[in-house]
């Protein structure tokens, strides 16, 4: 079957079920969990199934991702699992009968199972989106075949390798995260029992859940702090969500074994400076930490998240929303030093977003919001390739880079784990509620069906290529109640009209709308859009262009581009670490601005902007197949 049909089959089989699809944050998920948070959400988030696309870029993003994910056989995804526990030889199902998965999902890759894990995750949040049956039914069939391996292992233990690898982990002996590992796999059956209603994935979480307090309770504090310096991804705040589900006090205590002294108790003494330090094994601790003050209301837990949270945002974030220099932190002042290659691994923007998440539902703010927009456009929309659907795993900044992508069967880096479930999860942050308002955060086509108002709200427009957005209300009833447009920190004087009148708007980080909403009732919102120029920390001769909220690269054209460039190669093993981009000499690197507006016009209605030196800027989520320059010397 063709990715094409698959994906239509999934956008247009939708229908509605009695099923509540719903967020994973704060709020939701109503009469599943054994145990309330203790925090109380200043906002929460609608239920996915709730929030629809309208046909959009993000919409074909989301096609595409749903398109590869049902393509790729449940016999593959689990071979390695049945493998490894050994319910079949090889010529009952094994070596000799299953095509295998290659890279990170190869047999001999310690990594091996994760992708399943991010897939059953992201099958589950493109279910909530489409309502699809034909996703339900995959997540369905992966979830039994999971339940069959633990099954033969015995013991509750579920993974793609043997548990020796943990018991290496547990001695101090290299290996590859598999704690991480255990994390997604968690992850995913949560997911499945929260977002598609999966009873037997929340049976065999509980079984994971048991057996990791079983290997983990006897072990000393030494070994126990030796442990968990081996990456361990977010196990922590799974054990945490299977916690408020079961109730059981052993997951909780799980949970609790993962805190890493190491990185947390300087964040509780707001200690700013993160060494060079592994990005993303950070923010998933941060994450957990998040979680946990929801549960249990540890004031501690919040105020360090809030602090990373401001130290990363303000000291460590590239143009696009991105973070990191081959995978690592770096002192902020040296910033320009690492604009490189292999910034911006996606699995680190992918965590920022989920704990921006968090943090936005506990106390709303402007300056979240555009983050989120800000790397949602920037980073995580161009990451997919429009042609092919694959994904990269770095955000090269460096002149003359170019991205670099994933291949269907032989990469499956976190970076694609991660992109399955970017892809998949558009709607979840474009609108949140209080008991009394409507947030819009994000301008993106679409739909909110706010049901405990009897409300309806429909947003169409080409933003970010018009600066005009109109919403639609569609009500049961005449209602008062709050619409809260958030202004931008990049949006100049916005205006706003109800039913064709202009309106007097506040001010703040929301414009609220409080009056009477009936049917028919029409906003237009002008959020104007302007060039501006962010320079570099440490580095002002350096600087980045951007539109309003969208940042825009120079083309560079393919020059030197060889074959299989700009896709990784498969017969090198993690080429995307070490490649070769082969950048040829004198590409051009400056732009001429007067004070900080560059000199570019715009090419009609198109976010096309040209220099009159010849230069040629694309929205960098458009930059696909081609070498660029997103930081520029700056001419004055």
């Amino acid at each position: 079957m063709s990715k094409q049909l698959i994906s239509a089959l999934v956008f247009s089989l939708s229908v509605t079920l009695s099923i509540g699809a719903q967020s994973v944050y704060p709020g939701q998920f109503e009469g599943k969990f054994a145990v309330t948070d203790v925090a109380t959400p200043a906002v929460k988030s609608f239920d996915l199934k709730d929030v629809r696309l309208l046909p959009s870029r993000f919409r074909q993003n989301m096609e595409r991702d749903s398109a590869w994910m049902v393509s790729i056989d449940v016999n593959r995804l689990v071979h390695s699992f049945r493998n490894s526990s050994g319910i079949f030889a090889s010529r009952e199902g094994g070596y000799m009968t299953v095509s295998k998965l290659g890279g990170w999902e190869s047999l001999d890759c310690d990594l091996r199972g994760h992708t399943t894990g991010h897939l059953l995750s992201a099958l589950a949040l493109m279910y909530a989106s489409t309502q699809s049956p034909l996703l339900k039914a995959k997540g369905d069939s992966i979830v039994s075949a999971l339940a069959e391996v633990q099954a033969a292992y015995g013991n509750g233990y579920l993974s793609a390798y043997p548990e020796e690898l943990i018991n290496r982990n547990i001695k101090g002996n290299s290996v590859w995260a598999p704690w991480y590992t255990l994390h997604k796999i968690l992850s995913g059956l949560i997911d499945q029992y929260l977002y598609t209603d999966n009873h037997q994935a929340l049976e065999v979480a509980k079984r994971m859940g048991d057996w990791a307090w079983n290997k983990i309770s006897p072990l000393s504090e030494k070994t126990r702090r030796k442990m968990i310096r081996n990456e361990f991804g977010g196990i922590n705040e799974a054990l945490y969500n299977l916690f408020s589900m079961t109730g059981d006090s052993n997951h909780l205590k799980a949970a609790e074994f993962f805190y890493h002294n190491d990185v947390i108790d300087p964040l509780k003494e707001k200690k700013s400076d993160l060494g060079t330090a592994h990005t993303n094994t950070f923010i998933p601790k941060v994450i957990a930490e998040m979680r946990r003050y929801e549960l249990l209301g540890d004031e501690t837990s919040l105020d360090l998240s809030r602090f990373f949270w401001d130290t990363m945002i303000d000291n460590h974030v590239f143009a696009p929303g991105c973070l990191s220099d081959k995978e690592h932190y770096f002192n902020p002042t040296d910033m320009a030093k690492h604009i490189s290659g292999y910034t911006g691994e996606t699995c680190c923007t992918y965590n920022m977003l989920k704990l921006s998440r968090h943090l936005f539902c506990n106390s709303p703010s402007g300056k979240i919001a555009d983050y989120y927009e800000r790397a949602l456009y920037n980073h995580i929309l161009g990451q997919q390739n429009p042609e092919t659907g694959m994904v990269h795993y770095f955000l090269p900044l460096q002149t003359g880079c170019f991205k670099v992508y994933s291949t269907p069967e032989n990469s499956f880096w976190c970076c694609v784990g991660s992109g399955f479930e970017n892809h998949a999860k558009y709607t979840e942050s474009i609108y949140f509620h209080d008991d009394n308002s409507l947030y819009v955060n994000l301008f993106i086509p679409s739909t909110v069906n706010w049901s405990d108002k009897g409300i309806t709200l429909r947003q169409n427009s080409s933003f970010p290529e018009s600066e005009i957005v109109e919403f639609t209300v569609s009500a049961d009833s005449s209602i008062r109640t709050s619409i809260k447009l958030r202004r931008p920190s990049w949006a100049d004087k916005p205006i706003v009209k109800v039913n064709g009148k202009k309106v007097k708007i506040s001010s703040g980080d929301y414009i609220i709308l409080d009056r009477i909403w009936k049917s028919g009732d029409k906003v237009e919102l002008t959020l104007p859009m302007s060039l501006h120029v962010e320079r570099v920390k440490g580095n002002d001769s350096l600087g980045a262009i951007f539109y309003g909220p969208v940042l825009l690269a120079g083309e560079l054209g393919t020059d030197g581009i060889e074959s299989p460039a700009p896709t990784s190669n498969p017969s090198l093993y993690n080429d995307y670490y070490t490649y070769d981009y082969k950048i040829p000499d004198g590409l051009k690197s400056s732009l001429r601005i007067s004070g900080e507006m560059p000199q570019l016009v715009r090419q009609g209605s198109s976010l096309k902007f040209v220099s009159k030196e010849g230069d040629s800027l694309l929205p960098f989520y458009d930059m696909h197949d081609q070498r660029y320059v997103v930081y520029w010397n700056l001419n004055e």
